[in-house]
């Protein structure tokens, strides 16, 4: 792999504290960092997605499926079995079952690390829903509450590792690095076409008791996570205008992409920022509250 000079690293550095000074986010790729780096920012992901999926369908995490991957970190906070139906429940524990295999490869392949801190409770997936539709919701969204809820909470989560994973290939060097991050991209891209389409089954429907359908929901969480992500439109909503519809001739989104229908692609510190819920890579909070792990997460986080 070859080194960074150290004229490319102090220009990385300096664009990243002028960022930081003016508060514009940085949306380049992750210039001073090695593919063992940078793939281990997806695995915060993979330890949120596992927890998440497998808790909501059994009510069990991975401290009860394989704890040794967990490597002794704190077990997640408020996260409980979810009321799915059959279907769902199927799906959602596929999922889990899925995600403690990108951890095992991602710390067999790569190197891991303990589990985070993670913080899948309901008042955490509350206050991401006030912060999307911009007022609070009452009664408090509840993502465990029923199986129309928890696709919603969903429709946060297998996204934002799947953008993650198309804006890191481009920066890896290893063959190792490349085809591994290509298979867990594959398998993330059809966890969120489900979730899309089960929701896009139902994007006319009211959320009870909310006077706002599915379909509008997911607008505004894509908004949402466009907002704390800070580099642009790279997510959308279950149903766009035409002019972001595929060839501008649909409404229907149910695979969100580019005007060439290319997948879109955000940087470590883009992720960073919408699973913070802060809209900065330096400042934890939301799903994980003592923020990730990794040595580019804490790098940020010593910077703050």
């Amino acid at each position: 792999m070859a080194v960074p000079s150290l004229l490319a690293t102090a220009a990385f550095l300096l664009v990243l504290k002028a960022n930081m000074i003016m508060g514009a986010p940085y949306c380049g790729p992750v210039i001073v960092a090695s593919d063992f780096d940078l793939v281990q920012v997806a695995l915060n992901l993979e330890f949120l997605e596992a927890e998440f999926f497998l808790i909501g369908a059994n009510g069990e995490g991975l401290d009860t499926i394989a704890p040794n991957l967990a490597q002794g970190g704190p077990p997640p906070v408020g996260a409980r079995k979810a009321n799915l139906d059959y279907t769902t429940h199927r799906i959602i524990q596929e999922f889990g079952f899925e995600e403690v295999g990108h951890i095992r490869a991602i710390s067999s392949r790569i190197g891991g690390f303990p589990r985070p801190q993670l913080n899948l409770s309901s008042q955490i997936f509350a206050t991401i829903f006030d912060q999307a539709v911009g007022f609070p919701l009452v009664p408090q969204f509840d993502p465990y509450a029923n199986t129309l809820n928890y696709l919603l909470a969903s429709y946060m989560i297998p996204y934002v590792g799947l953008v993650g994973y198309v804006g890191t290939i481009p920066s890896l060097v290893t063959y190792n690095a490349r085809s591994l991050v290509a298979s867990l991209l594959g398998v993330e891209a059809g966890q969120d076409a489900v979730i899309r389409t089960l929701l896009y089954n139902r994007a006319n429907e009211t959320v009870l008791p909310y006077n706002l359908t599915v379909a509008e929901f997911t607008v505004q969480l894509s908004n949402l996570k466009n907002r704390l992500a800070g580099c642009g439109n790279k997510d959308e909503g279950l149903i766009v205008p035409p002019e972001l519809g595929a060839e501008n001739r649909t409404t229907s989104n149910i695979l969100s992409a580019d005007s060439d229908s290319l997948s879109y692609a955000r940087n470590a510190y883009e992720i960073f920022r919408i699973i913070y819920g802060t809209g900065n890579e330096h400042l934890p909070g939301g799903f994980l509250p003592r923020g990730g792990n990794g040595k580019i997460a804490k790098g940020l986080l010593i910077k703050a």
